[in-house]
């Protein structure tokens, strides 16, 4: 089965050009056949009316709930969203209930994503047992199942004789170690950053907490020789260690959500848990700096940390509601219209962060859309501007701090391996054979 895209036009991720062109798939097999002009006829054809054809999207840490939470999200929601916000692939991290460290919760993941016809999942399976930071999981038989990476996600592993045994293991599997950086000793039960946990009588969660835990482990990588991955960066002297580790030839990345780099402490003026997010929104110090590595290729990507939560958990007080916001829909939009429609940086730029970098970094197909590669695609409208409205939203997560934005760039249609997981104004899943 063949399916044919016209109308768009294909960014070139060298020199930012925009051309007219055909798109022809191979639904079957999964691929690009040819992108030209006057293509062969296909079993199906969409026709665009000027929307830009980027490389599917890539978000290496989301949180789909299931098993164990599926009141916040499922599997089948959550790469449904995916598929909306114009990502065809996408990481989940495994703190659910039972933590995915078994082989067999693995595949159950992957089994549950694939009836859901939507973005593709990739399990990023538990550094320890039950997230306890005590004894570690089976890395051999969990990358056997699927698991593309290793996380205790939520948790930062305390236990430094611990980490050092992980990545060393890990590297010996080749298997990525994704860090949520917190020193619990420091952390302490803190809610906010400093000057809004003053302002609100809450305890703080002090940068340090953040930035000590990653110092330990650049130190650990680059003796092991892992491939580390930091997770939600959010205070300058992260993104500072960083850059020193990547000078030193450390093999390290990092990543950076939309709230980081466009929200600030500054916005949390009353008591409201929509705002409550661990790592907490920072100083403008720190957005500033994040910025800054973002736009330098300190930070190699954006991610959302998609973390949905019911509306009953969220009306909840800050010092009782659980931490985090959704994104997986947002993103693009939000990053495109603050950064890239002001000047910051240039479009091929922000679609390498968010295809391009996390295909390379994590040795993923796609990440460019060329003849031969994954169908993976999606078709973003640059000139109509909309408003973040999260009754739209496919997840069902409604938890955004970004309600009532303004944004341009919403994706309007997404082919995930050459079958359609998204449209603009349609079911989502597949259609007719695609």
């Amino acid at each position: 089965m063949k399916l044919k895209i016209t109308g768009g036009r294909l960014l070139d991720l060298t020199d930012g050009s925009l051309t007219p062109v055909e798109v022809l798939l191979d639904s079957a097999q999964g691929t690009v056949l040819a992108i030209g002009r006057d293509l062969a006829e296909a079993d199906r054809t969409i026709a665009l009316s000027g929307q830009v054809l980027l490389p599917g999207f890539i978000d290496m840490h989301v949180h789909l709930r299931e098993p164990g939470f599926e009141d916040k999200e499922t599997i089948a929601t959550g790469a449904r969203a995916a598929a909306a916000g114009g990502f065809t692939q996408i990481a989940c991290m495994p703190n659910t209930n039972p933590p995915l460290h078994s082989p067999e919760l693995v595949t159950f993941v992957r089994r549950q994503a694939k009836a859901s016809g939507a973005a593709q999942v990739l399990p990023i399976a538990c550094i320890t047992e039950g997230q306890r930071g005590e004894r570690l999981t089976d890395f051999e038989a969990l990358k056997a199942a699927g698991a593309v990476a290793l996380s205790d996600d939520g948790k930062g592993v305390q236990h430094g004789g611990l980490m050092r045994e992980a990545m060393a293991r890990a590297a010996d599997v080749g298997l990525p170690i994704c860090i949520h950086a917190e020193d619990e000793s420091i952390a302490g039960p803190g809610v906010l950053h400093t000057g809004a946990a003053r302002r609100l009588g809450l305890p703080e969660i002090p940068g340090e907490a953040e930035a000590a835990m990653i110092a330990r482990d650049i130190l650990l990588a680059e003796q092991t020789g892992v491939h580390l991955h930091v997770c939600h960066v959010s205070v300058e002297s992260a993104v500072s260690l960083l850059r020193w580790a990547k000078a030193r030839g450390v093999r390290v990345t990092g990543e950076v959500t939309p709230h980081h780099l466009l929200l600030t402490e500054d916005v949390i003026t009353r008591d409201d848990a929509v705002f409550k997010v661990n790592p907490p929104l920072r100083s403008e110090r720190d957005r500033l700096a994040c910025l800054e590595g973002f736009l330098d290729g300190t930070l190699d990507m954006a991610a959302t940390d998609h973390a949905p939560h019911t509306a009953a958990e969220k009306q909840q007080s800050m010092a009782d509601s659980p931490f985090g916001m959704v994104g997986i829909e947002t993103v693009f939009p939000l990053l495109y219209t603050h950064l890239v429609r002001t000047g910051r940086m240039t479009l091929p730029a922000l679609v390498q962060r968010m295809s391009t970098r996390p295909a390379q970094a994590f040795g993923l197909p796609g990440g460019v859309l060329r003849v031969g590669g994954p169908a993976d695609l999606v078709a973003v409208d640059l000139q109509r501007e909309r408003e973040i409205q999260p009754d739209t939203f496919l997840s069902k997560g409604r938890n955004t701090p970004f309600v009532g934005w303004r944004v341009f760039g919403f994706p309007t249609l997404t082919v995930v391996r050459g079958r359609i997981a998204y449209r603009s104004g349609e079911e989502t899943g597949v259609h007719d054979g695609f």
